[in-house]
């Protein structure tokens, strides 16, 4: 076992996580990679909106990607990383010193406890230019926030077309709303793992997902981090920059989940 990689020893087992964190004037965000069983990308690009060393950022990458690999099934993981000293730190080759290092670190050990298997191995930053390009694109989308577009629905078509009649399926929503708001999954082992993931991007008004933030995966990590701020506090700094960027509201999101009167 000496000297061999998880993806060495438990080859068709492993999902593949691959994080990139950066805080600079351009860049202030995260972006993942998980990599599934099956060879299927799950992507994510997010942009923070609280100030964060390099070094956080790194560490915020991967503990966000942790969270959400565990949320859909991965039991062994390999994750990839472009910081040495992330890497080194988790490995326990360096000696972290700095308080927010620590915690972070604190977070890492106890979210390895959700694998069977886990390994983190630094690869050269051009060959993390995947999750490279998710971080710029977070970062192109940030003006995002003050567009309007306005929408036209047109009735029917301005010159005569040849109908073909289609069959409609199940309305997209119903499968998401009945995972929030009861936690039925589909029986496919691999699509239960997809509707988790598109689900977090949604909120349901009156759901337990959103009552209680924990419970959305990418939102999760955000809270261990901000645990000292009221939850009113953390909607309005996280959830609202989020919806900016892709999280939709299936319905009217209006509670105060403070707890308090």
């Amino acid at each position: 076992m000496a000297g061999m990689s998880v993806e060495d020893t438990f080859q068709d087992q492993v999902w593949l996580l691959h994080v990139d964190g950066s805080s600079t004037t351009q860049d202030n965000g995260a972006s993942i990679v998980i990599t599934s069983l099956q060879g299927e990308d799950l992507e994510f690009a997010m942009k923070f909106d609280f100030k964060a060393s390099n070094n956080e950022a790194e560490y915020e990458a991967l503990v966000i990607g942790m969270r959400m690999a565990h949320e859909v099934g991965a039991k062994h993981l390999l994750a990839y990383s472009d910081s040495q000293l992330i890497v080194k730190q988790v490995e326990f080759i360096y000696e972290a010193k700095e308080e927010s290092m620590i915690q972070y670190l604190q977070q890492i050990k106890e979210l390895k406890t959700s694998f069977n298997h886990f390994q983190i191995i630094q690869i050269p930053r051009e060959e993390n230019i995947k999750v490279d390009c998710l971080l710029k694109l977070a970062s192109a989308l940030e003006d995002c926030r003050t567009r309007h577009i306005t929408i036209q629905y047109l009735p029917e078509a301005r010159t005569p077309l040849a109908v073909q009649p289609i069959t409609l399926g199940e309305d997209w929503k119903i499968p998401i709303i009945r995972w929030i708001e009861e936690g039925h999954l589909p029986d496919d082992r691999w699509e239960a793992a997809r509707l988790k993931t598109r689900a977090a991007r949604f909120l349901v008004q009156g759901a337990p997902s959103t009552k209680d933030p924990i419970h959305t995966p990418c939102c999760g990590a955000y809270l261990q981090k901000k645990e000292s701020m009221s939850s009113k506090r953390y909607i309005a700094g996280v959830v609202e920059p989020m919806l900016a960027h892709g999280l939709w509201l299936i319905k009217p999101y209006e509670h105060d989940t403070s707890g308090q009167p």
